[in-house]
């Protein structure tokens, strides 16, 4: 599919301010997301309690995962892009306000892999600080994981009915927060924060591939 480039949209019509400095970037999966992931994956806060009353841009700003070849030339295809330059595009659809799906074909250790993150397009430097918040990360010597990487893996890859948000039963500070549905043995199931897993909890979800990849700094 033959694609125009289309200029970067100025924040003046995006209508929000411009953002002083770039969001935080976070990898929510690990490995290569299927199709069935890559949907599941966009919208991953789906379940967030006030949906319709809080701006979900903070959300979802600044996260990113690796998708296949296949699934980027399909994103490309479905509709013309709101711009596309050489490798990088934008998808036409925001998904909440300024933020939208942005698809990077990088050259990483001489092959090429794809990506999709989502930027907030109020802000100028934000698809540049996605595409090096992603090289950065893939080009680390050694495969490891931080512990908000293995949270994060956590969540995207538990099912809806295993996964919500503290709710009355919980003290007020804690209503809101994620939560994660554990096997805990003697007590049967049990309902806990996801930012309050210990690191055998953690392990216990995750896949046996990755439980024992070496820890890193955030």
């Amino acid at each position: 599919m033959k694609v125009m480039e289309l200029p970067r949209p100025s924040p003046e019509t995006l209508k929000e301010p411009v953002m002083n400095t770039p969001a935080p970037t976070a990898k929510i999966f690990e490995g290569v997301a299927t199709r069935p992931q890559m949907f599941r994956l966009f919208d991953r806060h789906n379940q967030r309690p006030d949906q319709w009353q809080i701006d979900a841009a903070p959300l979802y700003r600044g996260e990113w995962f690796e998708i296949d070849e296949a699934l980027y030339d399909y994103m490309l295809d479905i509709l013309p892009p709101l711009w596309m330059r050489g490798p990088i595009f934008a998808l036409r659809e925001f998904l909440t306000g300024s933020v939208t799906s942005i698809f990077f074909a990088l050259r990483i250790d001489e092959r090429i892999r794809y990506f999709h993150g989502y930027c907030d397009l109020s802000d100028p430097a934000s698809v540049e600080a996605m595409r090096a918040a992603i090289f950065e990360r893939e080009t680390q010597p050694v495969r490891a994981m931080t512990r908000e990487e293995r949270l994060e893996h956590i969540w995207s890859s538990t099912a809806d009915a295993y996964r919500g948000y503290a709710g009355d039963r919980f003290p007020p500070a804690m209503q809101g927060k994620r939560t994660v549905m554990l096997w805990s043995g003697t007590n049967g199931t049990i309902l806990k924060l996801l930012d309050d897993l210990s690191d055998n909890e953690i392990a216990a979800k995750l896949p046996v591939h990755m439980r024992h990849l070496p820890v890193i700094a955030a």
